[in-house]
């Protein structure tokens, strides 16, 4: 029997068949896959085959082949990584200038980790209600910065409605992965989206200005207009996973597009004679925010590096 993963609590998931039945189910022996070292061998999304028993509930035997996946390594493991989900059409990145603060090093290594799995993403700048001037200042920067760079930005408030109507036209009919720090507002906005739905939502701490987590478990959601909404916990840092230095480049559209006029075509981009990122760079063509994230994944070695804040 086939069917796709809708829900995943950690032990058990819930598969919807093609005939329309939701199955709870749980993986089958010492269920592994293939190449990839996850600490779930399972996420929503996946297309899977499965086994009734006579309890009503089921073993999942085989995953279909991933057609694409956001993977991030795992936040105490720092060999195995963590597939947040499978099979999407687009990533939805929901961030805050403040209330709380979403740092420019945790948008990139997204941003970068997407490009590498071929998911597009939408960053959408939230909570802007909350937002005084200064603060209204900085996420327009950082509006220009990344449509700059190619990718789709909206500034939305779920209290006021701004933004909400062209989020749900970018929804329809598609299978959209929703994520971020925990506090960016992701709950409040998916109730706004799907009426009825009453996800639980919690305060920011006032006094770390930092979120706490209010989902606890990655589920697929319908959408009253067509196509799905995957919600999954809030993430504190997002560590990319078995990049090779060599790679990084290309996940980072605007240095790889300056890359190809550099001298060495093994240029690493830190210090060569004839980079013509560095120059790029000088230039202000290159954010140092967006130069700074590249560096840094570079440098990736200590499991604590990707939860810096900055």
């Amino acid at each position: 029997m086939k069917g796709t993963v809708i829900r995943n609590t950690g032990s058990w998931y819930t598969v919807l068949t093609e005939e329309g039945e939701m199955v709870e189910s749980k993986v089958k022996g010492n269920f592994r896959l293939r190449g990839i070292r996850s600490t779930n061998p399972v996420a929503v999304g996946d297309h899977v085959s499965i086994i009734r028993n006579q309890e009503g509930t089921a073993f999942i035997n085989e995953i279909d082949d991933r057609r694409n996946y956001i993977i991030r390594k795992a936040s105490n493991l720092s060999k195995q990584s963590h597939i947040i989900a499978a099979n999407v059409d687009q990533a939805f990145l929901i961030v805050t200038v403040n209330f709380p603060e979403t740092s420019t090093t945790f948008i990139d290594r997204f941003l970068a980790s997407a490009e590498a799995y071929r998911v597009p993403v939408t960053l959408i700048f939230n909570k802007t209600d909350l937002l005084g001037e200064d603060d209204l200042h900085i996420q327009q920067m950082m509006v220009d910065l990344y449509e700059g760079i190619g990718y789709t930005c909206l500034q939305t408030s779920a209290k006021n409605g701004d933004g909400i109507e062209r989020l749900q036209q970018l929804l329809k009919d598609k299978i959209s992965l929703f994520s971020g720090n925990s506090g960016v507002g992701k709950s409040t906005l998916l109730n706004c989206l799907i009426p009825g739905l009453k996800l639980k939502t919690a305060e920011i701490s006032e006094a770390h200005n930092t979120g706490m987590h209010t989902t606890t478990f990655s589920e697929m959601l319908p959408l009253p207009q067509g196509g799905w909404a995957i919600d999954t916990p809030g993430i504190k840092g997002f560590g990319t996973f078995d990049m090779e230095p060599g790679e990084i480049c290309g996940y980072f559209r605007e240095i790889f597009h300056f890359s190809k006029d550099c001298r060495f075509a093994n240029c690493t981009h830190t210090h060569e004679p004839g980079c013509a990122v560095l120059a790029a760079l000088d230039q202000h063509y290159i954010a140092a925010s967006r130069y700074r994230s590249y560096v840094g994944m570079l440098e990736d070695k200590e499991e604590s590096k990707y939860r810096d804040p900055y």
